[in-house]
């Protein structure tokens, strides 16, 4: 079995804190990372597909960023 990440793998990690539990999602193929908040009584499901999607804009943020950057090379 191989440990090398794949495209679109993300690792979910839930800690509570108080009366809340902190999410934090990384993306296994580029080290990105996004965290939230949410209330101890809402499901991991709900939580976790918050966080999925929170992950994926960022994810689509930074790569839209790096489209937009001039060559330095270029006059």
């Amino acid at each position: 079995m191989s440990r090398d990440p794949r495209p679109g793998e993300i690792y979910l990690e839930f800690r509570p804190v108080g009366k809340q539990v902190q999410v934090t999602a990384i993306d296994a193929a580029t080290g990105i990372e996004v965290s939230t908040f949410g209330p101890a009584s809402t499901s991991q499901e709900d939580l976790k597909r918050v966080v999925v999607r929170k992950l994926k804009r960022r994810i689509d943020q930074l790569a839209d960023a790096a489209k937009q950057q001039r060559d330095p090379t270029l006059y």
